[in-house]
């Protein structure tokens, strides 16, 4: 990457933006642009003479998308196929799609567990039994039986 820096007649947004800039624009924190520019996922369009990294304003909408994309759980890997195939400027809505139905799958095979769960632990409850024990609420009223002897 080349350093970047603005004149008098260029404004530092056409040159870039600075990553403070594009946390505050996009809600997200620094350290979480770093991880997806470490990850490959967000690529900065150069560095500033201080060494900060630029981004272009496309990489907020990018950002966005990475957002949508990782509520959804889409892994870090698939963010990064899905916005490499949007990049070249080919409809990606394949790619999207396959990811889309993917975690779909996964959801549903969760759910599945998670009915196979309760029902287990409706089954525990149906076949319980009271062990004859001294209830909680006995230990109070004994102790201040107690009291009075």
């Amino acid at each position: 990457m080349v350093p970047l820096s603005a004149s008098a007649s260029t404004p530092l947004e056409a040159v870039g933006l600075r990553i403070g800039e594009v946390a505050r624009r996009s809600g997200l924190s620094v350290k979480t642009i770093r991880f997806y520019c470490d990850q490959g996922v967000l690529r900065p369009v150069g560095r500033s003479e201080g060494g900060y990294r630029l981004f272009a304003a496309e990489s907020l909408e990018e950002l966005a998308l990475i957002r949508a994309l990782r509520t959804m759980d889409v892994s870090i890997a698939d963010v990064a196929r899905i916005l490499e195939v949007r990049r070249t400027g080919v409809c990606n809505c394949s790619t999207l799609k396959q990811s889309i139905t993917a975690k779909l799958a996964t959801i549903d095979a969760r759910i599945d567990e998670l009915d196979a769960m309760k029902n287990q632990l409706k089954l525990l409850l149906l076949s319980w039994q009271d062990c004859g024990g001294v209830q909680p609420e006995a230990l109070h009223l004994g102790a201040g039986l107690r009291a009075f002897d």
